[in-house]
């Protein structure tokens, strides 16, 4: 019997347009405020429907921000229409880790009757970030989120990223999703209030992009760590742009912006690191553990894949010098930090795949570990980590 209807396959590849819009500012509610403003773009007569949200850590810390906020609404009511209170949220991973202030902030939503063309501005550290950024992705499929990162990491890194997400599981960003920010504003005067070991968590994944992207940027890292440590402003801001830029560059040319493919090479170093974070109840703040990632890494990619010996403890010295301890408790319990390399590909899926450095600015794949040359790796970095110390104490 002949069939009327033969299989029929189609497979269309498209694009969807997109823009990143990156900002820099030094007071984006001061002198700056127009760049702010300019983003929150208004359709037709009626003023743009904006809500902010801010991380109580952030509030605790800078106490006459509501007001700054409530101020700049009123200055500019022609242009925006401000809905609701300022809203606030936990700081730090509390928000992530519970997932009940996921259903009040998507009620908030709901109350407000935000809609895909209302602007979610969200002030904040990169938890903050991650989760009112999920929130607002999911909500009618997609709000305009802008983020204005309150701290290093977030400038350098996570603010300028597609990802969103809130821990479940005893797992790091179990539940997220991909969505490109309306914008992001990176300002200099947001970071003021920042303390001593939050300041310089962002320089991890600072050294972390330079290592795989630009020698160059890693020698600037290297040779201004110290300065960098003591708050110096000119260093500190040129390299958190330069951080944010190869994380942008990365996101918009290289090709995976929603990571589909195997590799995620701005991981360098994270599959240790989220692990060590759960393994720590999050005592260890994100950038201290990427620090301990990216210093066992580099001392891997010695070991097994031929990376200069120099170079790996110019990685060492530079992130010591930056701040970071090299040695943690956590590393001692190493059945459970291994597990963290199924934890990984379980999140992307397929093979393991991390990215290793064959040389600085040259990352490699790979696909298994040697455990043994891994313990050997964390051995000879917190070796290294104890003689810093006590040369230091000397």
């Amino acid at each position: 019997m002949s069939r009327s209807n033969q299989p029929y396959e189609l497979d269309v590849p498209f694009v969807v347009p997109q823009v990143h819009r990156l900002r820099f500012t030094d007071d984006v509610l001061g002198a700056d405020q127009q760049v702010l403003l300019d983003l929150l773009v208004s359709h037709g007569e009626a003023p743009a429907r904006v809500q902010f949200w801010v991380d109580e850590d952030v509030l605790a810390a800078r106490p006459g921000l509501e007001e700054q906020l409530l101020a700049f609404s009123i200055a500019h009511s022609e242009r925006i229409e401000r809905i609701g209170p300022v809203q606030k949220v936990p700081g730090g991973e509390a928000i992530k880790n519970d997932i009940h202030i996921l259903e009040r902030m998507l009620k908030v939503f709901n109350v407000s009757g935000l809609d895909r063309r209302s602007y979610v501005v969200v002030f904040g550290g990169g938890a903050v970030l991650d989760a009112v950024g999920f929130a607002a992705s999911i909500a009618h499929r997609g709000l305009r989120l802008v983020r204005l990162p309150t701290t290093t990491l977030g400038q350098a890194d996570s603010g300028v990223g597609v990802k969103n997400g809130v821990n479940l599981f005893g797992q790091k960003n179990w539940v997220g999703s991909f969505h490109v920010p309306w914008a992001v504003v990176n300002d200099t005067e947001l970071l003021a209030s920042l303390s001593q070991r939050d300041f310089i968590c962002g320089f991890a994944e600072a050294v972390k992009v330079a290592l795989l992207k630009d020698a160059k940027f890693f020698e600037q890292i290297e040779q201004g760590a110290v300065q960098i440590a003591q708050r110096e402003t000119s260093l500190t801001s040129a390299v958190i742009r330069q951080s944010a830029v190869w994380h942008l560059k990365h996101i918009t040319q290289g090709g995976d912006p929603f990571e589909n493919r195997e590799a995620r090479p701005l991981d360098f170093g994270h599959w240790s690191a989220h692990k060590l974070e759960t393994m720590s109840e999050f005592s260890l703040r994100h950038g201290e553990a990427v620090a301990l990632g990216v210093a066992m890494d580099t001392a891997y990619s010695m070991l097994a894949l031929g990376f200069p010996e120099q170079d790996c403890r110019r990685v060492w010295a530079c992130l010591e010098r930056l701040g970071f301890s090299l040695n943690s408790p956590f590393l001692a319990d190493l059945d459970r930090l291994f597990a963290g390399l199924e934890e990984f590909r379980q999140h992307l899926g397929g093979r393991l795949t991390l990215t290793m450095l064959r040389a600085i600015g040259r990352p490699v794949d790979v696909h298994q570990v040697d455990r043994s040359c891994m313990c050997q790796a964390i051995e000879m970095m917190v070796r290294f980590s104890r003689r810093a110390s006590t040369e230091f104490a000397r």
